[in-house]
């Protein structure tokens, strides 16, 4: 940015990377939640359906609901820490060989960051200067940025990926647990209703984050959890009749 840059455009400009990491963790928490509510749901209601009637319907909705939200917030945990630490050793190994180039391979380096510089526009003059300026600044930062898209004081934590999928899908999956312990005669479609509303939440959220159609986003958020429910509870009503 510089000065002579007018104030509106100085509002507009990128975000920084903890700006870029806050939103990606915002939107894996909508993620996990909206992956929460449709799973527990479908699981909760085709129970209702094929337990329907009996005597001890409401205990089985609770073990299975809480089975479920269990389960499933836990495996998401496994799921991103897994994925997180995989990256993060990833990211470890480039910028390891980045730091050994540096130091052996000096002046290619400052040759490659010129040229990466010249290709994105800048005078083959600028380019050079832009380049010792930023190596004699920070070397490690100017090259892992440019070449691999590394923040090296950001790397991704494999901890608060798995503690924020957790909490997102036991929030989301709380929601049909409740609603299915409601009275036989309205838990299964109150269950669907307060589903719909919390997808169409999440779908919007996403979508904005995204810059997105929200239209479309809620249609098929809403849309695929009413299929998912409708068809869990089909099978299980046929299969509770059937026993």
């Amino acid at each position: 940015m510089t000065a002579e840059q007018p104030v509106e455009l100085q509002h507009h400009e990128p975000h920084d990377a903890a700006d870029a990491g806050r939103l990606n963790w915002l939107r894996a928490a909508v993620l996990g939640a909206n992956d929460g509510v449709i799973s527990v749901a479908g699981l909760v209601v085709g129970v209702a359906g094929a337990v329907a009637g009996t005597d001890h319907a409401r205990s089985t909705l609770l073990v299975t609901g809480v089975a479920g939200l269990v389960a499933g917030a836990l495996s998401m945990a496994a799921g991103e820490y897994v994925s997180v630490s995989t990256q993060r050793d990833g990211e470890k190994a480039l910028l390891d060989k980045e730091r050994w180039e540096l130091e052996n391979l000096p002046r290619e380096e400052l040759e490659e960051l010129t040229q990466i510089y010249e290709g994105k526009g800048l005078r083959r003059e600028l380019a050079e200067q832009v380049a010792a300026e930023l190596t004699a600044h920070d070397a490690l930062a100017a090259h892992a940025e440019v070449e691999l898209g590394i923040d090296p004081d950001e790397l991704t934590n494999p901890w608060h990926a798995a503690w924020a999928s957790m909490a997102s899908f036991t929030i989301g999956a709380l929601l049909p647990v409740l609603t299915i312990l409601l009275p036989s005669s309205v838990n299964v479609p109150v269950t669907f209703v307060a589903v719909a509303i919390m997808l169409a939440i999440t779908g919007f959220a996403s979508a904005r984050m995204s810059d997105a159609d929200p239209r479309r986003a809620l249609l098929r958020n809403v849309g695929g959890g009413a299929i998912a429910m409708a068809v869990t509870y089909a099978i299980g009503h046929s299969l509770g009749v059937s026993v």
